[in-house]
């Protein structure tokens, strides 16, 4: 694809992006998030592999379901109320709705079947502007929306999430497949938390964004789409290796890490509420996703391949790509949680 293309659809990326930020009608909203679908379309099928263009097919059918019952949503809102702001969202039945098609656009539980296999038939690219950026947009409306929103069906939405999350990645090899079950489980994590401490949520989301971009990134320099193919990747890179095993288990929730924090301030905010039970069964969910952290570590620190590399050693190579973002990421994901005071006062 030319680069101007490339640059013409990632600025309509961010166009829909800020457009959904800055509205407080629903039709602008809605605007935003189709131009954010129509402009990852053409990069998710670039390749012009058959994968390629079946998730971008189904990516499009699902956005497309998620918009029509946001309009519906907002339509059904207007009749009632005479309101088109996304403030007087109040009525239970468009609000329900509205939750729900926001759920399906992020990939939340039990609406989240099409996102493993989306993420599955692109490339570690694509795949990480899927899993980061196409969540912005939507998750500025769901905190919006949940004041609104029923709180029971908040806590069953991040409920499942987390264990669909943790439950739905045990028995993977695909690795891209294993970062949308990631993607689902800290999602379920800041729906439980949006409608009682919105920045803790906003916080959450922007470590989830950090911890995943550095695993996308150190995926595409290792080149690896499988458990198998990490078996070689210490050879290949030992100080990367060494850097990604900590950003794993640090999305995994592990102290002392970053990715810690956001977990303990949602536990903690759900105990202030009088929710211990829902708070003990995410925390128990944590467990099934960091085993297949732990997997991956293995596969990255502790597996050596069984023949010799036969491929030329990568520092000999002109590098690919820059690794600036992938070292900014990396002090990210590892070394938040000693300033937690100070990144809360900020986002409070």
């Amino acid at each position: 694809m030319h680069p101007l293309v490339i640059t013409c659809l990632l600025s309509a990326l961010g166009l829909g992006t800020v457009l959904t930020f800055s509205s407080s009608h629903w039709l602008l909203a809605w605007m935003g998030l189709e131009i954010n679908t129509l402009a990852i379309l053409p990069l998710m099928a670039q390749k012009h592999h058959p994968r390629a263009v079946e998730a971008a097919t189904k990516y499009f059918l699902v956005q497309a379901t998620a918009a029509a019952m946001i309009m519906f949503a907002s339509l059904t809102s207007a009749w009632i109320t005479g309101e088109w702001a996304i403030s007087q969202l109040t009525h239970p039945i468009p609000t329900t709705i509205a939750m729900l098609a926001l759920a399906l656009k992020v990939g939340l539980a039990p609406v989240h079947f099409w996102l493993p296999e989306v993420l599955q038939g692109l490339d570690l690219t694509t795949g990480l502007i899927l899993s980061t950026w196409q969540k912005l947009a939507p998750f500025a409306l769901i905190v919006q929306v949940a004041p609104s929103v029923d709180s029971r069906l908040l806590i069953a939405l991040g409920l499942a999430s987390t264990f669909i999350g943790g439950w739905g990645g045990l028995n993977q090899t695909q690795l891209r497949k294993i970062l949308a079950y990631s993607s689902i489980a800290h999602l379920g994590w800041m729906t439980l938390v949006v409608q009682f401490a919105p920045s803790i949520a906003l916080l959450n989301l922007f470590l989830y964004i950090a911890m995943t971009s550095m695993a996308f990134l150190a995926l595409k320099t290792y080149d690896c789409m499988n458990l198998n193919d990490l078996a070689t990747s210490w050879a290949k890179s030992p100080a990367l290796g060494a850097m990604l095993t900590p950003v794993l288990l640090s999305l995994g929730g592990l102290p002392p890490l970053s990715g810690f924090m956001p977990k303990w301030l949602v536990i903690n905010e759900m105990v202030k509420q009088g929710l211990q039970l829902p708070a003990t069964v995410a925390a128990l969910s944590a467990l099934l996703s960091l085993y297949y952290y732990l997997r991956i570590c293995y596969a990255v620190t502790l597996t050596s391949p069984p023949n010799t590399l036969v491929k030329t050693a990568p520092w000999r190579l002109h590098p690919s790509q820059s690794h600036l973002f992938l070292a900014f990421a990396s002090v990210v994901a590892l070394g938040i949680l000693p300033i937690t005071p100070a990144v809360l006062a900020w986002f409070t």
